[in-house]
């Protein structure tokens, strides 16, 4: 039996060939820190919980949900639109559920890219907007992403032809892996962009809330006519420490959120009811503990930034993200660069081969650590590795 081509096409994950090396190291009974997973490691506020608890009790939640989502879950997307962006949408039709933001990012590009239709991706970028398209049976052309332009792409770059192939463009800012952000400014180039070549802007903001040093990304979504030519993904995940339950939403556009709900009416089931409640209380309940969260890991990016300058890095703190993207030393790969840390300091980053061809120079570090176990893999990784050559 064997799988279908697009399966078999697939590239091998990011981590396995770290995941072996740290199953090893672990057998030898080192103590490893990891650095490499963008998961948060805090629990989800208490008050969320406690609603998942009461509505999993309550039998109406355990029947099968709207595929699109509750109207009051959908109106509490948009509510947070206005209150936090200024944007103003209809929660009928310019919202949709997602099983978390992730599930529907894979999924547009099935309902608008038909076999060698072409897609717009970052690169470096989330594997998974290249990786929609190679399930769709269609085609990936990489934006290149220099720190030299600020980790944005240069539209003006993209090759005419190129452009008006394209059916779809992914961008991602707050910025997965490289923590860039993007203006007001940038988005309305995107949409003028959009227009003249009808491209489909898929904007995933996952990381919006996740912002350092006062500096509030924007969203896409404000953008003049964004809503004529785009939807945005985010989710609960990584404001809300909710990585594990599964719940987010695209906005934007009505034609595109109506497509995608139709798709996914095919597809899944919709997101347990109780766990729709659970983001309501997450999107309008009391948001210290998001602020909490950004002074943590403003405090972990202090750390990694102070201890990769010690050994020779030159590297600005990231503005958002709970990322930090820094150049590999001379002589390395991005890959022989993580097999190096995890063996000499056993620190686990993530090399940056997985998000991309231009990506390779770089790896990731993740601030999903308590402080003193970051202080300490900077500390493990001076003492092993010393100062190093750029």
């Amino acid at each position: 039996m064997k799988p279908a081509k697009t399966i078999q096409n697939l590239p091998p994950y990011l981590f396995a060939r770290i995941e072996k090396l740290i199953a090893e190291a672990k057998e030898q009974g080192k103590d490893i820190i990891s650095l490499g997973i963008g998961d948060p490691d805090r629990p989800t506020p208490p008050h969320i919980i406690n609603t998942l608890i009461e509505q999993a009790q309550n039998p109406v939640n355990h029947q099968y949900p709207s595929s699109v989502g509750m109207l009051e879950y959908r109106r509490a997307v948009a509510d947070w639109y206005q209150s936090r962006f200024g944007v103003n949408l209809d929660p009928k039709t310019e919202v949709v559920s997602l099983i978390g933001s992730k599930e529907g990012i894979a999924h547009i590009s099935f309902c608008y890219l038909n076999p060698g239709d072409l897609s717009l991706v970052p690169d470096p970028g989330y594997p998974v907007y290249s990786i929609g398209a190679l399930l769709a049976n269609a085609n990936s052309y990489p934006m290149p992403l220099s720190p030299e332009n600020g980790f944005l792409p240069d539209l003006k770059a993209i090759p005419e032809a190129v452009a008006k192939e394209a059916k779809i463009m992914f961008l991602n800012y707050p910025n997965n892996p490289t923590g860039a952000t993007a203006d007001l400014n940038f988005f309305q180039e995107v949409v003028e962009f959009a227009r003249r070549y009808d491209i489909l802007v898929c904007h995933d903001a996952a990381y919006s809330e996740v912002y350092f040093d006062g500096q509030a990304p924007v969203s896409f979504l404000q953008a003049e006519g964004a809503k004529e030519v785009g939807i945005e993904f985010h989710s609960v995940s990584k404001t809300y420490n909710m990585t594990g339950w599964r719940v987010g939403w695209a906005a934007g556009n009505a034609e595109a959120i109506d497509v995608l709900g139709r798709f996914k009416s095919n597809v899944d089931s919709g997101v347990f009811q109780a766990i729709q409640y659970a983001g309501i209380t997450a999107l309008t309940g009391p948001q210290d503990c998001v602020e909490e969260m950004r002074q943590v890991y403003q405090e972990r990016r202090d750390v990694v930034i102070n201890g990769l300058r010690k050994m020779g890095w030159q590297i600005e703190p990231p503005k958002a993200t709970i990322y930090v993207w820094a150049p590999v030393p001379k002589g390395y790969t991005s890959s022989s660069f993580a097999e190096l840390v995890l063996s000499k300091a056993g620190v686990v980053i993530t090399p940056g081969l997985g998000y991309g061809e231009r990506s390779d120079g770089y790896f990731r570090i993740a601030l999903t650590q308590e402080v003193d176990r970051i202080q300490e893999a900077m500390d493990r990784m001076q003492a092993a590795l010393g100062t190093l050559e750029f």
